[in-house]
Formats: structure tokens, sequence, C-alpha cells
């Protein structure tokens, strides 16, 4: 939107993953000590049926991260590692990500009905978006397992 306010999708939901990361200090003579962090990383979902809404599909399957090393990449740029421009050197701020391990899909009752929604459509439009599966619910076990956690709306 172009006048400030930010558009959200029905409800709020997010990606919510264990992280563990590693500092390597770019300036020689400086050590950390501990150099490796674990953390959780909150990745706000995208409103169903707008760009970006099929994160689960790409990236997830029954539950767990479908391939470790691209969700381990994505971790990382989204911290600001090795695939983060940040620099203008082109080197990264020194954050690697060792391990991502995917928790739950956080959400609101709305955004999940929304979802749902935006899953039966996609469904009964053609039908390959999400392999064999035949409905929402099917696919929402097929991709997030029995880790979706429903939460009371945020004020």
């Amino acid at each position: 939107m172009t006048d400030g306010t930010e558009e959200r999708a029905p409800g709020d939901a997010a990606y919510v993953f264990r992280v563990r990361f590693r500092l390597d200090p770019a300036a020689s003579g400086v050590s950390l000590s501990p150099n490796t962090f674990e953390t959780t990383l909150e990745r706000a979902a995208d409103p169903p049926g707008e760009e970006g809404w099929l994160f689960f599909r790409d990236n997830l399957w029954r539950g767990e991260a479908n391939d470790a090393t691209h969700v381990r990449d994505l971790a990382e740029e989204a911290l600001g590692g090795r695939g983060a421009r940040t620099r203008p050197t082109g080197e990264g701020s020194g954050i690697t990500v060792e391990s991502v391990s995917f928790s739950e899909l956080r959400t609101s009752e709305a955004y999940l009905d929304a979802l749902e929604a935006a899953i039966g459509d996609e469904l009964d439009a053609d039908g390959g978006t999400f392999g064999n599966a035949r409905s929402a619910d099917e696919v929402l076990k097929n991709y997030l397992g029995s880790s979706i956690h429903v939460r009371p709306e945020r004020s």
C-alpha cells in the first residue's frame, strides 16, 4: 500500500524455526566465547493467495525442512550472513547458520481459515499445486504435519 499503512492478512501467522548460528569475527585478533548461539527465528507468513504464501509447500514436508541446506541458506540470508549483501565488498557479515529446524506455524484462527480457503481455491483451480492432495486438511498435514499452533488474535 502506498499510504504508509501495513497491509495485513486476516489474523496473524509466522513460521517458527529453531536456529543455531556461529559468529566468526572478521577482524584479526578478535575472538568470541561462546561464538555459537541458539535462537528462535519467526518468519511472517504471507497472506494466503498472495505472493509468497506457498512458503510451506516450497520449504516443508511433514513438519520438517524439506531441504536442510536451502532452509539454512534462507535463515543465513535473513540474519545477514553469507548469502546477504551487507558489505560493499560482497563479503558476508560473519554469521554462519549451522542448523535450522522447523518448530511450528504459529497462527490465529482467522489466518488458518484464510489459508484453508486459499488452499481449497487452489485445489479447485488445478489440483496439481499440492500433488495428489484432495483437501486443505490433507495439504496441511502433508506439509506441516501436526506443527500448527493456533493462538488467540493479537490486539
